[in-house]
């Protein structure tokens, strides 16, 4: 039986081959099941490889890259790890890569534009073959991004929209979200409702904000101006918690009447939750809420969170597949640059919303 080698000591083509007793070209045949393999009688490839397998021989990705130029790596940049939103994304994107030779360097830029900058260069630098970027409500248009156009580099962008730069984008279709988030509330007849808006620089508050506009125009339903707050800008993304229990905080004190809130995301939401409770607020009693996105906090928090589920992992997994394809079919990449791939939000109806009561503690001045 052939002595393994210490773990610390790589075990080479060569290392098999003088142990197997056949030559390096012969092992390096067998093991890589090269054409020539079939003139190999079975004995010997049998025996080849078992010796393979006790020395724990692995072959050297990097010697074969080169020898190839292609490292079969993919970049994975996200933006904020610890944004709620990436968990299921990151999974979708690992569970498409997995069965493919391609391995993932996943980074993580903390928020920071800068740093954002300096993994991409860094990704290029080790020539990745594809690269997906996981975008968050703070990531805004990088220079740098124009490399991917200049280097021909596969990529997509989950989140945002940079289809017009070229780029390959995979978002939720925003404005069917508001809209079918402003129609639920209508349907179990609240006409008093307040919304949360995301940041004003965010496409995804202005597009989710048209489609509540779109549905209020259909049906004649008013949008009360004093009912309406926004969400600063942070470099936190869960300060969206802070920020909707500080507006919903503001209308109570104001005496506003309002039977629902319908809030930019789940975060924002469960922080109007927070307010309203500390109010002594009941929810749905009270007041209904839906939120956005469908992160885990929603289904866990109590009551049940109504919210517009975004398919976080099939998009994750859309956009993994749609850069391993450009790879294999790099001239109709390049055709389809400007791909926008909308995803249909989902209305999942939990605890924290019901029919509006004719007497309601929030439709009442404080």
């Amino acid at each position: 039986m052939a002595a393994r080698k210490t773990a610390s000591t790589h075990v080479t083509l060569q290392d098999v081959a003088k142990a197997s007793g056949f030559s390096p070209s012969t092992v390096s045949i067998v093991l890589n099941e090269a054409p020539l393999s079939r003139y190999v009688a079975a004995k010997t490839k049998e025996h080849i490889r078992k010796i393979a397998e006790e020395m724990n021989y692995h072959p050297d990705a990097l010697a074969r890259s080169l020898s190839k130029r292609r490292s079969q790596t993919i970049g994975v940049l996200v933006f904020d790890i610890s944004d709620p939103f990436c968990i299921s994304l990151l999974r979708g994107i690992e569970r498409t890569l997995y069965p493919t030779p391609y391995l993932p360097i996943i980074m993580d830029a903390d928020n920071r534009r800068e740093q954002l900058e300096r993994y991409l260069d860094l990704l290029f630098e080790r020539r990745v073959e594809g690269v997906v970027i996981v975008a968050n409500w703070l990531f805004g248009e990088i220079e740098t991004l124009s490399q991917i156009q200049t280097n021909r580099i596969p990529s997509v962008v989950v989140g945002r929209d940079l289809s017009a730069r070229a780029i390959r984008s995979v978002v939720v279709d925003n404005e069917a979200g508001g809209y079918a988030a402003v129609e639920h509330l209508y349907r179990l007849g609240h006409r008093k409702i307040a919304y949360l808006r995301g940041p004003e620089e965010l496409d995804d508050s202005v597009r989710r904000w048209r489609g509540v506009q779109r549905f209020a125009a259909e049906v004649g339903l008013k949008i009360d101006s004093r009912l309406i707050g926004q969400i600063a800008p942070a470099l936190d993304p869960n300060s969206g918690f802070d920020g909707g229990k500080a507006l919903v905080g503001k209308l109570i004190e104001a005496g506003c009447v309002f039977t629902a809130v319908l809030a930019f995301d789940d975060l924002t939401a469960l922080g109007a939750m927070r307010a309203l409770w500390s109010a002594g607020r009941r929810v749905p009693e009270d007041c209904s809420i839906v939120g956005f996105d469908d992160v885990p906090h929603a289904e866990l928090c109590t009551p049940g969170m109504t919210t517009l589920h975004q398919p976080m992992l099939e998009m994750g997994s859309l956009a993994m597949n749609l850069v391993l394809e450009a790879i294999a079919h790099p001239k109709t990449a390049q055709k389809d640059a400007s791909y926008l791939h909308l995803m249909p939000p989902t209305l999942i109806k939990r605890d924290s919303t019901q029919k509006v009561l004719r007497r309601s503690r929030s439709s009442t001045r404080s």
